[in-house]
């Protein structure tokens, strides 16, 4: 029997009280948008293929959820993930999976956007179709289904997903979002294939059906190249030139969810350059917005959801020009409010104490630093250099100024790390531990968080093997050996997930079958420990005739072809190379916002920006003659990055 709104809503209020937190599935939330079906040409279901609990906290749907929603002729719903007892009853009941709000079958809508975050999410993607009554491939879902449309950090190497994806959004959405939607509502009636070639004419837009990839007799990419005319070869990021005024009008959920606070991105990009940092290299140049844009954004968000916690995002906030006037205004212009503001990614400097202090945070839980790795060689390999000193000399202020708990967390598996720098994590949180001891007693504690490097693609890193599961299991036995103790707690990963992660986000185009047979296997939730299979992952690995290892331990030449060549990032591959080799000898780059070193982005921004004016980008608009450690003869020159 066809599904209406009217018999879904019949069957939920039959059932929903066999599952576990039925504000998950009903949708109504406050500040939710609701429109007369009819009234609107184009419907737009934005899905988070994870729980409600994660989804409901990510801002990327959100705003692209404001965007449609804001256009009188459009509508935006949304649905997640259904966990597994209310999966169970939708297959028994034959109830598709519908929009939260309409509660129309996610079948009937025109557009599905679809967040990929991280790569764990890719089999639930698949299950998400299959709810919604839907083929998995992209090649069997014609015009009576929605166009797929994926965006997110996971999908700068889209090929893993490319048989299920229509199209993938390269590069920030606020203006995709819209040119998309519009070139789909002006094309109804248009097959599928002509829907997929006016996508493609899109700046930002990648459309896997028109490439192919071939291989060498070792399995490594030979090419991936357009099998018709008219796309272009390489596809670059979209950037948005100015952010847009940030999102106030936050759905306030039914249910506790993972951040329950309200986010304020109040800058894009980094320029540190941490070469194992996929999010700081994709997201470049820097853009911020003003003080007083972020003051108001803020006291709009307090005013229209009652939350009462704030989240200052950033890659870097202490990189923030205006952070500690930002920090000042925040402190006088909310004081009754009982507004608390948290201010994550902060560097190890005393200046982030400061920070702290100053938003008269009077919980004083948890201060939180990653310096990375343990050692300052280290810590020079992967490009984030501090001093041990200055470490121990934070920690002792950050102790001194009330707090009881240091979070430190640190990544095992740096290209050349040995057992002696693994040590020396057991060192180092001990030392961090001793300055709070001389403050407060038995009362400090250190809690140190360890997770598996995993190299990214677009990264100086893609060239490097990830450590084997005995390495991994080797240096994660020794820290659990070393931070025992009053004091000490350690939290790390499993890691058959660090591999599962490792291989799908380095994956080419032949994975797509092992996604779609472990899914059939079973798999879901892959991000979630009790869910996480394994022995699936390694049949479906097997019955593709592909190896596991291939993707992860083998070393790449820096002349080797990768999947994800053909996705132009506006950062230059010989970028990456070069600062791949001066890792390899533990040289560093300063901030490029004090030092320019041609990474590629400036040109290519430079084309986006146009009438941009300059202090709404940080990105430096000259080159200097020289950089550290290297002769003048020895820079990139400009014209050879554009």
């Amino acid at each position: 029997m066809h599904a209406t709104p009217e018999t879904i809503e019949r069957t939920l209020d039959r059932v929903l009280l066999e599952v576990q937190k039925p504000g998950r599935y009903i949708g109504g939330e406050y500040n939710s948008v609701d429109k007369d079906w009819n009234d609107v040409a184009f419907h737009t279901a934005f899905a988070f293929p994870d729980l409600y609990d994660l989804g409901m906290s990510n801002l990327g749907w959100m705003i692209l959820y404001d965007i449609i929603n804001k256009q009188p002729d459009m509508f935006a719903d949304r649905v997640f993930s259904p966990w597994t007892d209310m999966e169970a009853v939708m297959r028994r009941e034959g109830l598709p999976l519908y929009g939260l709000n309409s509660k129309r079958p996610i079948a009937e809508f025109d557009l599905l956007g679809i967040s990929l975050p991280y790569e764990q999410l890719y089999t639930n993607v698949l299950n998400m179709f299959d709810l919604a009554g839907m083929p998995v491939r992209a090649a069997d879902r014609d015009e009576r289904y929605p166009v797929v449309i994926a965006g997110g950090h996971a999908c700068y190497n889209p090929e893993p997903m490319a048989n299920f994806i229509d199209a993938f959004a390269i590069g920030e959405g606020e203006d995709i979002i819209f040119d998309v939607a519009q070139t789909l509502k002006a094309m109804r009636g248009a097959s599928r294939e002509e829907q997929m070639h006016a996508l493609a004419q899109i700046e930002g837009v990648y459309v896997p059906r028109f490439y192919e990839a071939s291989y060498h007799a070792d399995g490594t990419i030979q090419a991936v190249t357009p099998t018709v005319p008219d796309v272009p070869r390489v596809v670059r990021k979209r950037i948005v030139p100015v952010l847009p005024p940030p999102f106030t009008k936050f759905l306030v959920p039914h249910v506790d969810t993972v951040h329950n606070r309200a986010p304020i991105e109040i800058m894009r990009g980094c320029t540190r350059g941490c070469r194992f940092c996929h999010a700081g290299m994709v997201t470049r140049p820097v853009r911020e917005r003003s003080v007083d844009e972020i003051i108001a954004a803020a006291d709009e968000i307090v005013r229209n959801t009652g939350f009462e916690e704030l989240s200052l995002l950033s890659l870097s906030s202490s990189d923030y020009t205006h952070v500690m006037d930002l920090v000042k205004r925040i402190g006088s212009e909310f004081p009754q409010r009982g507004l608390s503001v948290s201010l994550p990614s902060l560097r190890i400097e005393s200046v982030s104490v400061d920070l702290m202090d100053a938003l008269k945070d009077s919980r004083r839980g948890g201060f939180t630093f990653a310096p990375e790795a343990a050692t300052e060689h280290m810590r020079d390999i992967i490009n984030k250099s501090v001093p041990d000193s200055q470490l121990l000399s934070t920690a002792h202020e950050v102790y001194s100024r009330g707090w009881l708990t240091i979070k430190l967390y640190f990544m095992i598996g740096h290209p050349s790390e040995t057992l002696e720098d693994v040590q020396s994590i057991v060192d180092l949180a001990k030392a961090v531990l001793a300055e709070g001891r001389k403050i407060h007693g038995k009362k400090a504690t250190v809690n140190v968080g360890v997770s598996t490097f995993v190299p990214k693609p677009h990264t100086p890193f893609e060239w490097v093997p990830l450590d084997t599961l005995n390495q991994i299991r080797a240096k994660q036995d020794l820290l659990k050996r070393g931070l025992r103790g009053n004091g000490l707690n350690l939290r790390w990963n499993k890691p058959e997930e660090t591999m599962l992660e490792a291989y799908l986000s380095r994956g080419d185009r032949r994975l797509g079958s092992v996604i779609e047979r472990a899914w059939q296997l079973g798999t879901k939730f892959d991000a979630w420990q009790e869910l996480h299979n394994q022995s699936a992952w390694e049949q479906a690995f097997a019955e593709n005739g592909l190896e596991m290892d291939f993707y992860t331990h083998r070393p790449r030449s820096t002349d080797e072809i990768f999947p994800w060549d053909h996705i132009d990032i506006a950062v230059k591959k010989s970028f990456l190379v070069q600062d791949y080799e001066m890792s390899q000898v533990g040289e560093t780059r300063v901030d490029c916002r004090n030092q320019c070193f041609a990474c590629g982005i400036l040109p290519k921004f430079r084309d986006t920006r146009m009438e941009t004016p300059a202090d709404a980008w940080q990105c430096p608009p000259v080159m200097p003659r020289h950089m550290r450690g290297k002769k003048a003869e020895d820079m990139i020159p400009l014209t050879a990055l554009n």
